[in-house]
């Protein structure tokens, strides 16, 4: 079965913006999936089965974007992992947000490629843990493309180099995600042409002792984020694809907006 992915470049967004959008997109699923969840239950009453999720009329959509400079603390953060006063970051001209991701603290910024996908998860697979490893694998097959060897740390989300190697063990992509009624939001940034002294202000994603780093770091020039940006895609729905056992195809988000007309 095919599926289709609308696709939504954002360009640069502030980090509020771009999560109000994303509440938008997950509240239009989820009232077409209470809908859905109805007309099953008068299905069932009726004909004494069930019908497919996948008949649902939800949609998936995959946002991409970069932020401005900004710190977000996840749900299930610690405020003693922010490192900086108020004043400070106002002053350096930061932004920070409380938001309803998973995860604890991290940065978004410029040179960054920041992607928000969000999924019905029961058109595709109902594992959270399995929809993890899927975007940390689709960084990792991105990676290994500029000869970049990363994996992952066990018990720590997200993309690492040298994950086995305590001293040497450095983050390039953080992940944090929300899942209501297996609709997702949130979801990863990846550390591109990022200035990592950003991160001085914050103890990433919580955890002491691990460092950061970025492609540009890791290869010693600066990369065409754009590019990163178009392989991350193909990487992403070849995964998506090979997860479902569906052909899950990208498409433009005018094709929504023309059928809404």
């Amino acid at each position: 079965m095919a599926q289709t992915i609308y696709l939504h470049d954002l360009g640069f967004i502030p980090y509020r913006e771009a999560w109000a959008y994303q509440e938008q997109l997950l509240q239009q699923n989820l009232q077409i999936k209470l809908a859905f969840y109805a007309t099953q239950q008068s299905w069932l009453a009726q004909h004494g089965t069930t019908l497919s999720p996948a008949m649902a009329q939800t949609r998936h959509y995959l946002l991409l974007c970069e932020h401005p400079p900004v710190i977000t603390l996840g749900k299930n953060g610690k405020e003693a992992h922010l490192l900086a006063s108020p004043e400070q970051l106002k002053r350096l001209g930061i932004d920070y947000v409380h938001t309803n991701r998973g995860g604890d603290i991290t940065f978004h910024g410029p040179g960054q490629l920041v992607a928000y996908p969000i999924l019905d998860l029961e058109k595709c697979f109902t594992d959270i843990g399995k929809y993890m490893r899927l975007l940390e694998q689709s960084v990792i097959d991105l990676l290994q493309e500029y000869d970049i060897e990363a994996g992952r740390s066990p018990g720590e989300t997200g993309v690492w180099l040298d994950p086995d190697m305590p001293r040497r063990a450095r983050k390039i992509c953080a992940m944090g995600v929300r899942c209501s009624r297996w609709v997702t939001m949130h979801g990863l940034a990846l550390n591109v042409n990022t200035d990592l002294h950003y991160f001085d202000f914050i103890i990433p994603c919580g955890i002491q002792g691990k460092q950061v780093t970025s492609m540009q770091r890791e290869i010693g020039r600066t990369i065409s984020l754009e590019e990163v940006k178009n392989k991350w895609v193909k990487h992403f729905l070849h995964r998506l694809s090979e997860a479902t056992g569906d052909d899950v195809a990208p498409a433009p988000l005018s094709a929504v907006q023309e059928m809404h007309r």
